[in-house]
């Protein structure tokens, strides 16, 4: 909440001040009348390309059932998904904005009545009475004067259940005063979902990539009808609502000494004219249970609309250590002054190797590949010890290896055609040999970079399923989402149970003390859930 500049004393001014005090509130006050205009015209557009979206999805699903057109499968789902976002991004800005909430109000008098939940699912009661046993004015006994019933629709995995909160009137048989429980927080403010259902949907879409027009069918064919705009609000609204705990998620990632990062591409839809340009989903993931660290793993992303350095130099402004990365050339900023210092990858040395191999059956890209594997057979030997163990056994054992093959390297350079991919590979290696070694010296460096190309496997399969992001709004949600599951997922936890317990309390849970919810601080919690277990 901004704080309000205090009034001076109007009697101890003169007329003169008293003239630029009002020329200068009205000024302000014409400023306000401007932002509120753009604003509300931002807010139109918005609405009006959703609702001009719903149309052009409607025609082009009657073309449909003429001639048959892949084309127009591919045109439809891509409408769909840019449907998705743009109401989930709608949801969340109303979540965050007071003005915004208050217009949702009136925008939910006026849309259709809510359809009655289905009769056919199960209910299950839930009795709500009021902490007070005696009436709290005159401590005369209760009875019954009514009740209150609501109800929420709830996943549980599986199939879907009604919860009907029934909260008890009761009044003072001496004085008639009325007692009542005030109604339970749900995670989105009077949202029919129950928390289970908010995880199911959110885990169905960033951790098993179905998006949400995908999801109104599946639910459709249960004798649930819940519209894809629906669940986009809620999308937003969890978004929003989970924004403290992404926060305590980066502080955790960037508070250690060792830090994993990469980045991958992602498509996303450019606003206005329907093509996409390619953002990017960066990681960064602390991992220090290789030698024997019990501190929790953790795995945070960021999203930007493009790749320029000032992304990463920006995500690691707090982090002091060292940066296990690719070669990257936005990330040189980051190891000017050496409060970051750089750890090269030999999984990216190797890797151009394996493709030669692969393409050409190359004897020098066989041995480099049978030289780097020695190096991992001692890696594997050496998972789970100390730090000053694997550090002692890396320079009796890996570095005369690593020796080795840098010497070979060199002599093999003089054999090949200096233009050939070969050569090329070779260079790389040699031209990062200093950063490559480090991890002899280090005991809590890894020798490559996998902890963090692991965390952006579903990132892959994501894209391949949801073609593009919908908008720089939606990469920003993904990212947020994929945090949370994957850092579930390294703690030995169901992504879908967590967030369900998430969902549970965060709305009534203390911001200061938000590292609470944080996954490894709720494995007890989860695990005691009867879910299914995570993919």
């Amino acid at each position: 909440m901004t704080q309000r500049a205090a009034l001076p004393d109007l009697d101890t001014l003169n007329r003169e001040a008293l003239k630029a005090l009002i020329v200068a509130q009205q000024e302000q006050i014409l400023s306000k009348d401007e932002q509120l205009l753009r604003k509300d015209e931002q807010l139109a557009s918005r609405d009006e390309e959703i609702e001009r979206l719903k149309l052009l999805i409607a025609k082009l699903r009657r073309m449909q059932f003429g001639r048959k057109s892949e084309k127009l499968d591919w045109q439809i789902e891509q409408l769909e998904l840019k449907l998705d976002e743009l109401e989930a991004s709608r949801a969340q800005q109303a979540a965050a904005s007071p003005v915004s909430l208050a217009a949702s109000e009136v925008n939910r008098a006026a849309k259709r009545a809510r359809r009655p939940l289905p009769a056919h699912l199960p209910r299950e009661t839930r009795k709500i009475l009021p902490k007070q046993e005696a009436c709290p004015d005159c401590s005369g006994a209760l009875k019954l004067l009514g009740e209150d019933v609501s109800e929420i629709l709830e996943y549980v995995p599986e199939h879907f259940k009604v919860i009907r909160q029934v909260r008890s009137k009761l009044a003072c048989v001496r004085c008639d005063k009325i007692v009542q429980a005030e109604a339970p927080s749900r995670p989105i403010e009077r949202g029919v979902a129950g928390p289970g259902l908010l995880a199911h949907v959110l885990v169905s879409k960033y951790c098993d990539h179905l998006p949400l027009y995908r999801q109104s069918e599946i639910y459709a064919r249960e004798g649930v009808e819940l519209d894809r705009s629906t669940m986009a609000e809620w999308v937003g609204g969890c978004s929003r609502l989970l924004e403290p705990l992404v926060e305590a998620l980066r502080r955790h990632v960037m508070s250690a000494a060792k830090v994993h990062a990469d980045d991958t591409p992602v498509p996303v839809l450019a606003p206005g004219n329907g093509k996409t340009k390619t953002g990017r989903l960066w990681t960064y993931v602390r991992d220090d249970r290789p030698w024997g660290d019990k501190t929790p793993p953790a795995v945070w992303f960021a999203y930007t609309p493009d790749r320029k350095g000032e992304h990463p130099i920006a995500h690691l402004r707090e982090f002091t250590g060292k940066l296990q990365a690719d070669g990257y050339a936005g990330y040189d900023a980051v190891y000017e002054g050496g409060r970051v210092e750089e750890v090269a990858c030999m999984a990216h040395i190797r890797r151009p190797f394996y493709d030669l191999y692969e393409a050409h059956k190359s004897a020098v890209a066989k041995e480099a590949l049978e030289r780097i594997a020695a190096l991992y057979v001692i890696e594997e030997e050496i998972r789970g010890r100390s730090a000053e163990e694997r550090r002692e056994i890396r320079n009796l054992r890996s570095r005369p290896l690593l020796d080795s093959l840098k010497q070979w390297f060199q002599e093999t350079l003089g054999k090949l055609s200096t233009k050939s991919d070969t050569t090329k590979a070779i260079r790389y290696a040699l031209g990062r040999w200093k950063e490559l070694m480090r991890f002899c010296d280090d005991g809590h460096l890894e020798i490559d970079n996998n902890a963090a190309e692991r965390s952006l496997r579903g990132v892959v399969l994501g894209r391949k399923n949801y073609l593009f992001c919908g908008s720089d709004a939606g990469g920003e949600r993904a990212a947020a989402i994929y945090g949370l599951i994957g850092t579930a997922k390294l703690n030995g936890l169901n992504p879908e149970a967590y967030l369900r317990e998430v969902l549970s309390r965060i709305a009534d849970h203390p911001i200061n003390r938000i590292e609470e919810l944080l996954p490894w601080n709720l494995a007890a919690e989860v695990a005691g859930q009867k879910s299914r277990p995570a993919a």
